[in-house]
This record gives C-alpha cells, structure tokens and sequence, in this order.
C-alpha cells in the first residue's frame, strides 16, 4: 500500500511539476537576473495572491536607480508581501538572527539580504546599503526595527533609513500594510490566510529636509490615520 502511495505521488508530481514551473514563469513580475529566483518571484506572488488575498495599486517604483522602500512591520510575511507587489527586486535589512536561520540563509544570500549586527556593528549594514543604493538597486527597511503593531505604544523610527537618503540622495517610497491576519507572527504568518492592503504614498524625499523632520513625516505616513501620538512630533516640542 505505501509503494502504491509513493508511485501514485510521484506520477502527480511529474505530471504537475512543468505546469506548476510554467504557472510560476507566468505570475514572475521583477527580473532577479536568475531563472530560478524568477521562477519563486512568481510562486511568491500567486502564494500572496491566492492565499492573502492581497490587492493594492502599482508602486511606481523608477525603473532604474536606487531607492529605498519604507513599511510598518506587522509580521514575517510582510517581506513576501512587498516583493509581490513590487516592479523590481527587494534587497532587505534584516536582523543576524533572523539571516542566520539555517533553513533560510541560502535564500537569502541569493536574495540579497543585508544583515544588520544590531549590537555590535549596525553600521556596516548601512554601509552595505548605501553602496546597494549606489549601484542602483532598490533596499528595503522596516524603520520600526522589529514587529511593531498599531496597539502597540508609539515608538520612534530608527535613523538609519533617513541617513541613507540624505547620503545617496535617494527617494523613500513609503508603504503602509494591512490586513494581515497572523499579525505579530512570524513564520506562521505566511500560512494563515489574510485579505492584505497595501497602500502607496507619493515618494518623500530628505535630501533638503532635517533629519528630524523626515523621520515625522514617514511616521505618519506609516502610522494608521487615527494615530496622532507622533513621538518625532513630541520631541520636537519639547
């Protein structure tokens, strides 16, 4: 009976393998330079399609030249969600720990990710950044730093996304994502099924602003509507 399960298993996947490569090839949306990596763009997509529901309205990224993308940071499936919806491929900020996980570091070195030593050597993540920018790739942050719900109290964003524009005189496309059933997860999160929103905004650019000033703006913009509390608003005042 098992051999008969094993032979019957590996009959459907031979017979469902091309069509699922072809289906993948089809939903590809952002060139990696790597038929294989196109190929999981396109599995990613009909994974956040299908499963999460997810709509929004094309992100007007510029076709070339480097740029940063901003976004609230609500679970672990938000990387997935924002390289599906985005034109060109994603090269993420992300903790060492998380670039650490043995069954996922191969993905992503492929990918691009830069690890960010938060204790002992943040700065060589924005140096690796900065010449990412340079070199006209597009680099992704969560400027909260780590999962941050709305409920969550109101914290400050981290500088480094404001440094890199101001040093590479790059735009910041902010991002604002909701509707994300398994928030505050993280690898479970890709396998609850949501109806995902996200929304857009008119690029942001810091070159000509203070510091201070542009991380108010991109909090409010990544904060929801109904949120006022602005903490670079407050300490402003104070």
């Amino acid at each position: 009976m098992i051999k008969i399960i094993l032979i019957a298993t590996v009959i459907v996947f031979i017979f469902f393998w091309p069509r699922l490569l072809r289906a993948c090839e089809r939903a590809n949306g952002a060139n990696w330079g790597n038929r294989w990596l196109n190929r999981l763009d396109g599995l990613n997509r009909i994974l956040c399609r299908r499963v999460h529901r997810l709509k929004h309205a094309p992100i007007e990224l510029p076709a070339t030249g480097g740029v940063l993308v901003a976004s609230n940071h609500v679970s672990g499936l938000d990387p997935l969600l924002l390289i599906a919806a985005s034109p060109r491929p994603l090269r993420f900020l992300i903790a060492r720990e998380e670039y650490e996980r043995w069954w996922l570091r191969w993905l992503f070195r492929a990918v691009g990710c830069i690890p960010v030593e938060r204790e002992r050597n943040p700065r060589a993540a924005l140096y690796a950044a900065r010449q990412a920018l340079e070199q006209g790739e597009v680099v992704a942050l969560f400027p909260h730093g780590r999962i941050h719900l709305d409920h969550h109290e109101s914290t400050p964003l981290k500088r480094g996304i404001v440094l890199l524009a101001r040093m590479t005189g790059v735009a910041i496309y902010p991002l604002r994502i909701e509707g994300i059933r398994g928030q505050g997860m993280t690898v479970a999160a890709v396998f609850v099924p949501s109806r995902v929103r996200i929304h857009g905004f008119a690029p942001l650019r810091c070159a000509d602003q203070s510091l201070d000033s542009c991380l108010e703006q991109l909090w409010d913009l990544l904060a929801p509507p109904h949120k006022r509390d602005n903490p670079h608003r407050s300490a402003k005042k104070s």
